[in-house]
């Protein structure tokens, strides 16, 4: 009987055991995951949180450059247009040039109008001296027609109060003279050619002929010999400069055109070493008081990394143009694509 009621009271102790334990480990489960899912959501919040305040710093960086872009395009707009206003389309040197222009043309225009009168008149007169001339000829062919004492001419008639003007044309030019028959000879045949000059033998050298090549040795070109014996004068500084404008005003506007053009006679040669030992001549115009300008830093832009916003210089974000992506990557050497 004891054994009995102590079986029973065992089974009753391990089945309060077993529902104990059984709450105990559902409660620490309950909590397991109730930690579990705090600890992702407190994971997954500041995951979210630094996504956005990335995306909100990008999105700020890139209005930020936009703008830097269009500031940029800006002052570039502005200074073509008066770089272009003021040394290429010059509004007032081509006013200037046009009115001079027009002055010139009106002078050409009468220099032109007088010299076609003066034409005009000159065929006159040579027309007028033709005719003239052409009267006197016939005047003289026609002497026979000129009106004596006894017998009146036919342009010298009675009925007229004053004689004609070719009756007096008559009366000035002289009788045409009769040609002079050459006589034949008697002892020159006519199978014969008659010999006029003495036979003599030609004792003068034949000319040269007029494309004959140019003659072997160390000779120039005739054409290359004229123009550097008339080769033009170039004045000088001082001869270029007018009077009236002093000699600095002509240096500073020589000292600018050399500085926009930047042009020099010296042959540039990328693959040789014929500069190699060549000490750089600075240009007079550019070198100051206490030597030579440093290049770059009143013309151009400086680099200034202390006012940089960015760890790095200014990059455009303007997306580059596909097709020269493509460029050597889109086919292989064997034609095939890659």
């Amino acid at each position: 009987c004891l054994d009995e009621d102590r079986k029973i009271e065992y089974k009753a102790a391990v089945k309060i055991q077993s529902w104990f334990r059984g709450c105990r480990v559902r409660a620490y489960l309950r909590y397991l995951n109730k930690m579990v899912i705090f600890i992702q959501k407190w994971w997954r919040g500041y995951r979210s949180r630094r996504y956005f305040r990335k995306m909100v710093e990008t999105a700020y960086f890139i209005m930020k450059m936009n703008f830097y872009n269009e500031m940029a395009v800006r002052i570039q707009k502005r200074w073509r247009g008066y770089y272009v206003r003021k040394y290429i389309h010059n509004y007032y040197a081509l006013k200037k040039y046009l009115e001079a222009i027009s002055v010139n043309n009106e002078i050409v225009r009468n220099e032109l109008q007088e010299y076609t009168k003066m034409k005009e008149n000159e065929e006159k007169r040579k027309d007028l001296e033709k005719k003239e001339k052409e009267k006197k000829y016939q005047a003289r062919k026609m002497h026979y027609l000129l009106s004596t004492e006894q017998i009146a001419g036919i342009y010298n008639s009675p009925f007229r109060k004053s004689p004609d003007p070719m009756e007096l044309l008559l009366r000035k030019s002289k009788p045409l003279s009769h040609r002079q028959q050459q006589m034949k000879s008697p002892f020159t045949s006519s199978d014969w050619p008659a010999c006029k000059r003495p036979l003599t033998f030609s004792t003068a050298q034949p000319l040269p002929p007029i494309g004959r090549q140019k003659p072997q040795g160390p000779f120039r070109d005739t054409a290359e010999v004229l123009r550097q014996r008339y080769k033009p004068l170039e004045p000088t500084l001082r001869v270029a400069a007018s009077i009236n404008s002093p000699l600095e005003k002509a240096r500073e506007e020589m000292k600018r055109e050399e500085w926009r053009n930047r042009i020099h006679d010296n042959e540039f040669l990328p693959f040789s070493s014929y500069h190699k030992n060549e000490k750089y001549d600075p240009s007079i115009h550019r070198s100051g008081k206490y030597g030579q300008e440093t290049y770059g830093v009143k013309h151009f832009r400086e680099v200034q990394p202390k006012k940089w916003v960015a760890d790095k210089d200014f990059q455009t974000v303007l997306p580059s143009i596909v097709l020269f992506e493509k460029f050597g990557k889109t086919y292989s050497r064997t034609g095939q694509i890659v």
